[in-house]
């Protein structure tokens, strides 16, 4: 069928028409950027023709090369073959206006906290520049730890991964991003290699999949490496060591905010007695919670 795709299509359109109509065909499934088969088809073939991003319309007639078109067959072949997020294929991934190199070392970023890192945690923190010292635990491919250096513009990030592989990711996207005086990356497992350090801000998007989770991924998440997905039966393993520890790293008058999926019910259940504040994202106020360290359990 890619043989004969190669041969017969010739426009843009007609790609994104084949694109959209094997991906359905695929069963892929859609979470890592994009949740159609529609937008990720768009995605992967404007990446591959060096379009701009946001400009499919005044390109969908234009008639491709044979290079350009086996090029984005490529791209569209190993998206089904291989079910690989569209993130890993092109190698970038975005989080607003940021962009960050990733790949199989690294789960794709997608977090709420980046978007309420973009507003600077109002009405919480009545003044960025006045946050010093932030930590990004579970950093992964430094996205949060640099939408946090430019959130607070005055701060020193460290940026926390248990993974050598993952902060080798980090380490390029910091070097990208001209960072280097400004996030330090720490290979560790949370708290264990940052001594006394106390910060104005701790934030952390951990694993937060439950075991049951797990077992029934889809193919495009079991692409990603499962230390930073799986946090035991229940999904809160990471979450309870970043409660047990925060208050011992945090200022006084310090903030920790901690992303955590679909477990509200069930972190409420395990700490009745905590007054989480649950912070308003754009998919609702159940994913991220808020705790001053004088709240902290």
């Amino acid at each position: 069928m890619f043989d004969q795709a190669q041969n017969e299509l010739s426009t843009l359109r007609d790609l994104l028409r084949f694109a959209v109509s094997r991906f359905t065909e695929a069963g892929l499934f859609f979470g890592h950027g994009s949740d159609n088969a529609w937008d990720e088809a768009a995605y992967l073939l404007l990446h591959s023709l060096h379009l701009p991003l946001d400009r499919l319309e005044p390109f969908l007639d234009a008639r491709l090369t044979s290079d350009e078109r086996a090029s984005a067959l490529r791209l569209v072949k190993r998206r089904v073959s291989e079910r690989l997020p569209a993130a890993y294929l092109t190698h970038e991934a975005w989080l607003g206006e940021h962009r960050f190199y990733v790949d199989e070392r690294v789960i794709v970023p997608r977090s709420f906290i980046a978007e309420l890192l973009r507003e600077q945690l109002t009405p919480w923190i009545d003044d960025a520049d006045q946050v010093n010292n932030v930590l990004d635990l579970c950093t992964g491919s430094a996205c949060l730890a640099i939408i946090a250096a430019h959130a607070f513009p005055t701060a020193l990030v460290d940026a926390v991964d248990l993974s050598p592989a993952a902060l080798a990711v980090a380490q390029r996207n910091v070097v990208d991003y001209q960072l280097g005086e400004r996030v330090r990356l720490v290979e560790g497992d949370l708290f264990t290699r940052l001594k006394n350090r106390r910060y104005d801000l701790i934030i952390a998007n951990p694993p937060y999949v439950d075991a049951a989770s797990m077992a029934t991924l889809p193919a495009e998440y079991r692409c990603e490496p499962a230390l930073a997905l799986a946090s035991g039966t229940d999904g809160l393993d990471l979450t309870r060591a970043i409660l047990a520890g925060a208050r011992h790293h945090l200022k006084p008058g310090g903030l920790l905010v901690v992303e955590i999926g679909h477990n509200r019910e069930a972190l409420e259940a395990a700490f009745p007695e905590t007054p989480f504040t649950w912070l308003d994202t754009s998919a609702g106020d159940q994913y991220v919670f808020l705790l001053p360290r004088d709240e902290l359990p």
